[in-house]
């Protein structure tokens, strides 16, 4: 009989097919005493097992490339973590086996994160997921993960570690379904850039049973269990129609009446290029610079090496926008160079601007090589500063910029609600403004975008979230700057209308979700738009207002 379960929708399409489940995590090791004389034999081999996962995690990510490769090289920073690795070495002195002193190393660690404020606590699946590695190694049984399968399915986990996600084959993995995650999470993140269907924030997902016939739909999040014939028949009609009209769809973003809203591309590095190019992205609306920095913690990478990086990108969109973030270090992003090993609630710390101003070296480096990289190119560069707080934040980053004899547009990011509130204050001192939605979300709701449980709150249709987005733009407007949108918000089809109804100049998105907003888009007029937006912002939760916009763009 058909049932119907609701989720988070966080990559569009939908999937049909069978239940795989992901494959169980490692046992608990027995907690059995060594003789003294082979603490040193076990000590060496929990070493080799921690570089083998670690170096597994690199292959992994230079395989995948793009966002997958900076998430999966933190996670193997993760693994050598020299206190850690310490802790490990401890254990076993004192008569734990390498694989007892791996899992209690690691119980401890997982404590201190979880207890260590909201963002650090979004680590923990990570930490888990490296900790299985290394103590599946050690035991010699097969790595968790993604099951063998010669037929396509969807795949249901409790959460779906970064490793795992990077590698999906879309040829096999049709969606995926999890029990834990947001609608920002890595994985969410993951599966937009894969262009795989996927919903999170499913409680129950792990109680369907393997080789149940599910129907996956990634816009709505709804999950059809023994769905029937016709019902199948319907999703994949309506999945061919959207297909057909995104292969129709090309050129600029612009709603029916020709207000234009270009559609840039969120990239990591020169891996993600290629895809945006493919997808028509119109530049670049958000590059993420920290992949650079990911590879040493303890130093910074030269000027030669920034310069190479970013020029490559650079070159990809001649005539085009690319909007450079500086490096946005701390939190979940720890480097031992930057930032505080000691902060109590690093989320609410040391993070982003400012912890380049507190190294004043580190970004004047960044800066001068992002200049050096634009000389002789057409392209438009702009460049922007994470996690603004105030006025005095833009003015520091705006002069840091001049000093460097940076020859680009200089720009604030909107990720702490204060810089919404006083948008039109951060506007004396820079060019434009970039709202990076997964954070000012966080921030506003006080809910760790990696946390399942408040998934609700990390909702970007939550009215308040609008309300702020409204007030970043019509800042930006009453100033004659720019305001576009970074975060994930974007990618949203419908949402996307509603922002360019707020007035956001433009929307920036992973390369797969591109096709999807300019179609989107290009069914609405601004006015429609306008109206959605005002139609979301009179409601009361994430719900109401997406019910509200789509009544609105349908004719209801």
């Amino acid at each position: 009989m058909e049932t119907t379960l609701r989720g988070v929708g966080v990559s569009h399409g939908v999937a049909i097919g069978e239940v795989r489940h992901m494959g169980t995590a490692v046992l608990e090791p027995p907690a059995k005493q060594i003789p003294a004389e082979e603490a040193e034999r076990e000590q060496s081999r929990a070493r080799q097992a921690v570089e083998a996962v670690a170096a597994d995690l690199i292959a992994r990510g230079n395989l995948a490339g793009g966002e997958a490769q900076h998430v999966l090289e933190a996670q193997a920073m993760m693994a050598q973590d020299p206190e850690l690795i310490a802790d490990v070495e401890r254990r076993i002195a004192v008569g734990s086996t390498a694989e007892r002193g791996v899992y209690d190393a690691f119980a401890s660690y997982r404590a201190l994160l979880a207890g260590a404020g909201e963002y650090l606590a979004g680590r923990v699946a990570d930490l888990d997921d490296v900790r299985n590695r290394i103590v599946a190694r050690l035991l010699g049984v097969p790595m968790p993960g993604v099951p063998d399968s010669d037929e396509p399915y969807v795949l249901i986990a409790r959460d779906l570690a970064p490793a795992d996600t990077a590698l999906l084959d879309p040829a096999l993995v049709l969606g995926f379904v999890t029990e834990e995650g947001g609608p920002t999470s890595h994985s969410a993140i993951l599966a937009r850039a894969l262009g795989v269907p996927a919903v999170v924030a499913l409680p129950g997902a792990g109680e369907l049973a393997e080789g149940t016939l599910i129907a996956v739909d990634g816009s709505t999040g709804e999950i059809f269990v023994e769905p029937s014939a016709a019902k199948r028949a319907e999703m994949e009609s309506a999945a061919a129609a959207r297909k057909a009209a995104l292969s129709a769809s090309t050129g600029p973003g612009a709603t029916s009446d020709g207000h234009k809203v270009p559609l840039l591309a969120n990239v990591g590095g020169p891996g993600d290029v290629p895809a945006a190019v493919e997808a028509g992205a119109e530049g670049v609306g958000l590059f993420r610079t920290e992949f650079l920095f990911l590879d040493d913690s303890t130093q910074a990478p030269s000027e030669e090496k920034q310069i190479a990086a970013y020029r490559a990108v650079l070159e990809a969109f001649p005539e085009g926008r690319v909007v450079v973030r500086v490096l946005d270090a701390g939190a979940d992003k720890p480097l031992d160079f930057l930032t505080p090993a000691d902060e109590p609630n690093p989320a609410l710390g040391v993070r982003g601007l400012r912890s380049l101003l507190d190294h004043p070296d580190v970004l004047r480096t960044q800066l001068t090589a992002l200049s050096k990289a634009a000389e002789g190119l057409p392209v438009y560069l702009e460049v922007m500063a994470p996690m603004v707080a105030d006025r005095a934040d833009a003015k520091a980053f705006a002069d840091a910029c001049r000093a460097a004899g940076l020859n680009a547009k200089f720009g604030a990011m909107v990720e702490i609600p204060s810089a919404a509130l006083r948008a039109r204050s951060v506007l004396q001192e820079v060019e434009f403004l970039s709202l990076g939605t997964n954070d000012l979300a966080q921030y506003t709701f006080a809910a760790d975008r990696q946390v399942g449980a408040v998934s609700r709150l990390q909702d970007p249709w939550q009215p308040a979230l609008l309300d702020l987005v409204a007030m970043s733009a019509e800042a930006a407007k009453a100033e004659g700057k720019s305001c576009g949108v970074c975060g994930e918000a974007a990618s949203d089809p419908l949402l996307a209308c509603v922002l360019t109804g707020l007035g956001v100049t433009s929307l920036s998105m992973g390369a797969a979700s591109i096709p999807y907003v300019r179609t989107t888009l290009a069914k609405y007029t601004l006015a429609q738009c306008e109206r959605a937006a005002s139609a979301a912002r009179a409601t009361e939760s994430a719900e109401e207002a997406r019910l509200a916009a789509q009544a609105v763009l349908s004719g209801e």
